[in-house]
């Protein structure tokens, strides 16, 4: 049973569940809809008893401290932040992309591995950066399978559940998955914020450059798509023809963290507000076709 609480900054019900923690409503007030699949911190004692690397060592698989932009952001809008860690399932792989170098279940499906999944990042990662494998063993067809059962699809189905309210409420809905990602190059020239729409297959162009607008007025440099265009949540989720949108920001890391890029930094107000013009706008951009459609 999920636990509810009160959430004094806000008024609304905090659900915590296994895997995640909504905070809003599960009616949602706005068409748009917030999530943070992969800046979970709670390392269960089975994956840190199986590690054959530096718990620590883990961190360069978070997007890290990614929920404290969103949460400081959040008005009204129902927001979705898993708590279980990225290394111990990643919500943004599909349940059939699992790394035959380490998964018993793994199948092979008769095309070629992906590049995330040859590099070592599958549905359970089997790698992290230069830290080298993860795992002291291979992992059961049954292990995975648990979390997949655990983790994976009640988060999925928590969003597919709150896009779809919304849609119905308001004739339209938009998923801002929110990540972060390390400095992408040169401090004064790569971009600090890359929205990602999967090149428009999950979200209406409009709404992409609505936030290059915003991001823009913030002095914030911007490349839609490019080096992230978005995984399997924008995937799963993103149906434009039906009215829901899905797309994905990622926050150059050194907006928001300290000098070493582990704690929130000084910078971290300065991208609350970024995100909270972000959802404002998008939410603008949303809100004449929920009007016409009702």
């Amino acid at each position: 049973m999920p636990l509810r609480q009160r959430d004094g900054a806000h008024s609304h019900d905090v659900v915590t569940g296994e895997s995640f923690v909504r905070h809003g409503p599960a009616e949602p007030r706005s068409p748009v809809i917030l999530s943070v699949p992969h800046a979970g911190r709670d390392y269960p004692d089975a994956l840190r008893a199986a590690l054959r690397v530096p718990l620590a060592a883990l961190r360069g698989l978070e997007d890290r401290h990614a929920d404290a932009i969103a949460l400081a952001a959040r008005r009204d809008e129902t927001l979705f932040v898993a708590t279980r860690p990225r290394a111990w399932i990643d919500l943004n792989r599909a349940e059939h992309e699992r790394d035959p170098r380490l998964d018993d279940g793994a199948w092979p499906h008769g095309a070629p591995l992906s590049a995330k999944l040859r590099s070592g990042l599958g549905l359970v990662p089997r790698r992290v950066g230069s830290a080298g494998d993860i795992w002291q063993r291979r992992l059961s067809a049954d292990e995975v399978q648990q979390r997949i059962h655990a983790d994976h699809r009640p988060w999925h189905a928590a969003i597919a559940a709150a896009l779809a309210s919304a849609r119905a409420r308001f004739g339209v809905a938009v998923l801002l998955d929110v990540h972060s990602m390390p400095p992408l190059g040169n401090p004064a020239t790569a971009a600090q914020l890359v929205p990602g729409d999967r090149f428009g297959k999950s979200a209406a162009g409009r709404f992409l450059g609505r936030i290059e607008g915003v991001a823009r007025a913030h002095g914030i440099r911007t490349m839609a798509n490019t080096p992230y265009s978005g995984g399997h949540i924008l995937e799963r989720h993103g149906d434009p023809r039906r009215g829901v949108h899905a797309i994905q920001l990622e926050f150059d890391r050194s907006l928001y963290l300290d000098s070493a890029l582990d704690q929130p930094g000084p910078g971290l107000a300065t991208a609350v507000r970024l995100l909270r013009d972000l959802i404002d706008a998008v939410a603008d951009e949303a809100l004449p076709g929920a009007i016409a459609a009702e």
